[in-house]
């Protein structure tokens, strides 16, 4: 009888683990070392075009295209492990220009925009890597929304993001507050928009010297 009850909490045990792993968003591979690691960004690509700056917001690799953030994310999950998950908006954002409108009319009205997911059971990690394009010298307004939406109390957080000429801002700070009960490391990852294709041995570096514990 004993061995039948530690069968079906085996099996119960290896569904969750399943269904949480096929959450939509959620991109598994297993953290190295002790650390539970999400990799959690918000990115825009902008589609193809002959814009110089509209091309710096996205990184073409073997014929994907992907935002800069998310090739970030892409870096550290290949340096770290981790599972990545993708910061998506219910209403899409345009392209260039209209996007830099939308991002300034968002932040003048400090809107929320309402997100297609939320991080299924958050409490299961330790270390949340957050990254962000820099947006009017801020997070995107997608950002403060997730920030807002899940209580990281306890855990650190890492941010990365790619900037056109800011490095940071003031946005680590934001994040702090955002998350008073967390750790937010303050030596992030910051790169220019247009050097985010050749960033990877920086990146790998750069989760090295961190020291998380891995």
């Amino acid at each position: 009888m004993k061995k039948n009850v530690y069968s079906i909490i085996s099996i119960l045990s290896l569904m969750l683990v399943i269904q949480f792993y096929n959450a939509p968003g959620v991109y598994a591979q297993s953290s190295a070392g002790s650390q539970r690691i999400l990799i959690a960004y918000f990115t825009n690509p902008e589609p193809d075009g002959v814009d110089a700056v509209a091309r710096a917001s996205r990184v073409v690799r073997n014929g994907e295209v992907v935002g800069n953030t998310q090739f970030l994310a892409q870096c550290i999950q290949r340096a770290m492990g981790g599972d990545l998950f993708a910061i998506e908006t219910v209403q899409a954002y345009p392209a260039r220009p209209e996007l830099m409108t939308m991002g300034a009319d968002e932040k003048r009205l400090n809107a929320r925009p309402p997100l297609k997911r939320r991080v299924p059971n958050p409490g299961n990690y330790d270390v949340i890597f957050l990254g962000f394009p820099i947006w009017n010298a801020d997070l995107p307004m997608a950002v403060y929304t997730f920030l807002e939406e899940n209580n990281f109390s306890g855990k650190t957080i890492v941010p990365f993001s790619a900037h056109g000429g800011s490095g940071f801002a003031n946005t680590i700070r934001t994040v702090a507050r955002l998350q008073p009960n967390a750790t937010v490391i303050t030596d992030g990852f910051t790169v220019s928009r247009d050097r985010v294709g050749n960033a990877e041995t920086d990146v790998r570096n750069w989760t090295r010297r961190l020291n998380l514990g891995q």
